[in-house]
């Protein structure tokens, strides 16, 4: 059976390769074949060179790379399918990106403009689509009694007991329970008369393996009270080749994700709290680079003009430069336009009094320190606007967090406020598009918190869209 099921994983990745290059050619004879500005045949006719062979080849193995990369050729038995078409979103997305650098790499002119996003938008939907195949067919086979592994739960708590009745309820995992393996405790009644069997105290457990079809172990032992019973367990599966699965984490965490790793040979459980993983940290920071660049240099004659306004309109320098708390608490220099008089950072502590916002932040809506170009600049966030080239920098990202000044992050009185510096700090957030100054600074950290943990390259896009008419209106901006 192990042989059968190589085979239909190769041939599974095969079509995955198959299904990119479809989509390819058929978003390039949309663009160019059909309205004959560059016809297939001849674009290989004339690229057929080593340029060619070489984009070939690099785009079909990055992609088989990224695909391995993300596990999506692993079993996804106990994995829900959003999660495997967020992760697939990601492969594709990063795989989009590669085809944009190997087409500048190699001089190919006509992956420009929208060829590249609806390619993307294709081939994902294409690959989504046959795993949703994928699926249902697995689900019916499994249904009919095959496709089945055999499972044997170590533990007899009422942990195991649920996590028994969560498989059970769910055929289409393919999983068919054997039975229970415990030593004597005092909950043994109570599990008997959950009508499960108990097949083999701990003790026997290299004997059972020996002697039965087992697939699958799932460990459900309080690892606090049964390490030693726990480790004993895994080591005779491990003699064995037996898959182990240990059921929950050791620590219980309120918010942090547990996720085993491998880290230089060595396995280590990693505990992420947010949604943004590394990965998913620079797959963000892809993602606003390519947005980021064409805007810079749209803008660089507006900034121009504006930095020109600013000197005439008020003595002191162009750009306000302020030390600022970044990603894992990193200080950065922020770059805004100055809208406020040159001395305005000495004259913050014969303001503090007048603080309208009960936090770490200082909000002023009459300031006196503002220069009369600095309101319109604030109402209008062209203030904001170099920090695009924070943004370039990598100090900063498109959405993210406010970075906010040292003097407010040492008055925080609370250090869950603190993880909102677990990510990178951007220009727009939750709390801009949401009322801004208007908003309490416990509610602005409370956004703060929501953003980190429900984060999607989706949820990006939306606060993006809604920054604009939000900046338009200069809705809640002081």
């Amino acid at each position: 059976m192990l042989w059968r099921r190589k085979i239909l994983l190769k041939l599974f990745e095969l079509g995955d390769i198959f299904l990119v290059m479809m989509a390819f050619a058929v978003v390039f004879w949309f663009f160019y074949e059909r309205q004959n500005d560059l016809p297939f045949g001849e674009f290989l006719d004339h690229k057929v060179s080593f340029r060619m062979v070489l984009f070939i080849v690099g785009f079909g193995l990055s992609w088989h790379i990224l695909f391995l990369f993300f596990h999506l050729y692993e079993s996804k038995r106990l994995s829900t399918l959003k999660t495997e078409i967020i992760d697939l979103i990601k492969a594709t997305a990063l795989g989009s990106m590669i085809l944009v650098t190997l087409s500048e790499l190699l001089l190919f002119e006509m992956f420009k403009g929208w060829f590249v996003p609806v390619f993307w938008t294709v081939s994902t939907l294409s690959i989504i689509g046959s795993r949703l195949l994928l699926r249902k067919t697995l689900k019916e086979i499994r249904k009919s009694g095959r496709n089945l592994r055999n499972v044997h739960i170590v533990g007899t708590n009422d942990r195991a007991i649920q996590f028994a009745g969560e498989i059970q309820a769910k055929p289409n995992l393919g999983y068919h329970l054997m039975g229970f393996m415990d030593d004597p405790w005092e909950g043994l009644r109570h599990f008997r008369s959950s009508g499960y069997p108990l097949v083999s105290d701990l003790t026997r457990v290299s004997d059972f393996l020996n002697q039965n079809v087992v697939d699958e172990v799932v460990l459900a032992l309080p690892l606090s009270a049964c390490y030693q019973q726990a480790a004993r367990v895994i080591e005779k599966c491990e003699e064995q080749g037996v898959l182990v699965r240990v059921l929950g984490s050791i620590f219980s965490p309120k918010l942090a994700q547990v996720r085993v790793e491998d880290f230089e040979g060595q396995s280590v459980m990693t505990l992420r709290t947010g949604a943004i993983g590394t990965l998913d940290q620079a797959l963000k920071r892809a993602v606003d680079f390519c947005i980021i660049v064409p805007i810079v240099i749209m803008l660089i004659p507006f900034i121009g003009a504006v930095a020109l306004v600013v000197k005439i309109a008020s003595p002191g320098p162009v750009f306000f430069v302020q030390k600022r708390v970044g990603l894992n608490k990193r200080r950065f220099s922020l770059y805004k336009f100055r809208t406020m008089v040159v001395d305005a950072e000495k004259k913050l502590a014969e303001l503090e009094h007048l603080n309208e916002v009960n936090g770490a932040a200082f909000k002023l809506r009459n300031d006196p320190r503002i220069t009369p170009i600095g309101q319109f600049l604030r109402k209008s966030s062209i203030d904001e606007l170099p920090q695009l080239f924070n943004v370039l920098k990598g100090d900063m990202s498109l959405v993210g967090p406010r970075p906010l000044p040292i003097r407010d992050y040492e008055a925080f009185a609370y250090n869950w406020h603190r993880r909102r510096f677990s990510v990178r700090p951007g220009l727009t957030c939750l709390w801009q598009v949401m009322g801004r100054s208007r908003l309490s600074f416990e509610r602005w950290m409370e956004l703060d918190m929501e953003y980190i943990d429900n984060w999607s390259l989706a949820l990006d896009l939306k606060i993006l869209l809604k920054t604009i008419p939000a900046v338009v209106k200069g809705s809640g901006a002081t």
